[in-house]
């Protein structure tokens, strides 16, 4: 029997088909169970930002799982006190911010979700905002907060409470015009969208209109944090200060965790018994993020992921692939619009020739590569890149050749 046959009896499936089976990773490449060597450009989703393997992070595993491990949140651990303020001093919270540990980005989400409604609580507000296409988790409260309908129709009734708004500054402007808006959450750049970045100067429009308002400024910086975009976060691209950020992924380098980060008044909403987790800020788990967060800053990461990202668009862009429409992105979360929907037959090229990447929709290529990247990871990656695109324009090629009538890209093969 093989791997894929003990996938399909034994795993759920919610994720549909597994690709490849995995077994070994150093640095930014991945080796499968047939011995295959793949450049990896997905990093897990950004998540692997040292990428596989790496010393920090492995010793960083290894030290504290033979100290101390977990003993609940009724204590407190030397790690745990370290990364809050380490989290509290690179998003320059100050002394009022305060930190809320959880397991993933669904997790500290949710706790976002809470504090917008302990928030309305305070202040008689009730509505929470979030965008059209936004992703904010699968769990049912970020589930309501997700704005993708698709998504939400088997889990229905949401959540309620949460309006979903074009990403426009005008249909904000509007949103709060209308009154009791308790807090707006949004993403700086939205990658399961496609790399969407914000209209221009929308964050500032946004802080704006909910100092205002009295409403909360809530940034989902679960994929763009821990200096994926070329700063450490999003939002600090636009020169505000919001009331929250949530954080997970890149910030465990592998390991799960994730965190909500309160800034100024929203530090004392919460209250004993308004939220709480088992594992959420457990010792090994802060170690690992504290020595992988405290890696990116003393090897200059942030500062590669805005060069190498810069590298790696104009690049792409200089192809000259008839399937390249341009790039979207900050830093190293990026994503490549295609002039057809034929994303998937990409990324399944791709996997053919040695090269991991993500189809983030039917017509964008995302680009999420450990934050590790040099000289010898981006001219592989160039190469790779560049024959996975031919193979599927050539393909469309044959086909629209070979057919009476023109085909629908979408027939290419996935």
């Amino acid at each position: 029997m093989s791997w894929q046959d003990d996938a399909g009896k034994d795993l759920v499936r919610s994720f549909g088909d597994r690709l490849a089976l995995f077994v070994r990773g150093e640095g930014c490449a991945l080796w499968d169970d047939s011995g295959r060597r793949y450049l990896d450009f997905l990093a897990g989703i950004a998540v692997n930002s040292l990428g596989h393997a790496h010393p920090v992070f492995v010793d960083a595993i290894t030290v504290q799982a033979s100290t101390l491990a977990h003993v609940s949140n009724y204590f407190a651990t030397p790690p745990q006190l370290a990364l809050a303020a380490r989290l509290k001093r690179l998003a320059a919270t100050g002394e009022s911010g305060r930190v809320y540990f959880g397991n993933s980005g669904a997790e500290a989400n949710e706790a976002a979700f809470k504090l917008a409604r302990l928030h309305g609580k305070k202040t008689g507000l009730t509505r929470i905002l979030t965008l059209e296409n936004a992703f904010h988790g699968r769990t049912m409260g970020t589930l309501a907060m997700t704005g993708k309908p698709a998504m939400q129709a088997d889990f229905l009734p949401m959540v309620p409470g949460v309006d979903h708004l074009p990403a426009t500054i005008e249909a904000l402007t509007d949103a709060f015009a209308a009154g009791d808006v308790a807090a707006l959450v949004v993403e700086p750049i939205q990658g399961e969208a496609g790399v969407v970045e914000l209209p221009e100067g929308y964050l500032r429009a946004a802080r704006e209109l909910t100092e205002k308002h009295g409403a909360l400024l809530i940034i989902d910086e679960i994929q763009t944090g821990a200096g994926r975009t070329g700063r450490w976060f999003g939002f600090q691209h636009e020169g505000i200060t919001p009331d929250a950020i949530t954080v997970a992924k890149g910030i465990g380098g592998g390991f799960p965790i994730g965190a909500l980060i309160t800034f100024g008044a929203a530090s004392d909403l919460f209250y004993p018994g308004t939220h709480g987790s088992t594992f959420g800020g457990n010792a090994l788990g802060t170690a690992v993020a504290g020595a992988v967060l405290g890696e990116i800053e003393r090897a200059g990461l942030v500062e590669n992921a805005a060069a190498r990202g810069a590298e790696l668009r104009a690049g792409v862009e200089a192809f000259g692939s008839p399937l390249i429409a341009g790039t979207r992105g900050q830093g190293l979360l990026i994503g490549v619009a295609l002039t057809h929907p034929v994303a998937k037959a990409v990324v399944a090229a791709a996997q053919e020739h040695g090269l991991i990447v993500n189809a983030a929709n039917d017509d964008t290529i995302r680009l999420a590569p450990p934050l590790t990247i040099g000289d010898a990871e981006v001219a592989e990656f160039f190469e790779l890149f560049a024959a996975s695109l031919s193979t599927v324009a050539d393909a469309l090629l044959i086909e629209t050749s070979e057919s009476t009538s023109t085909p629908e890209p979408t027939e290419v093969p996935a």
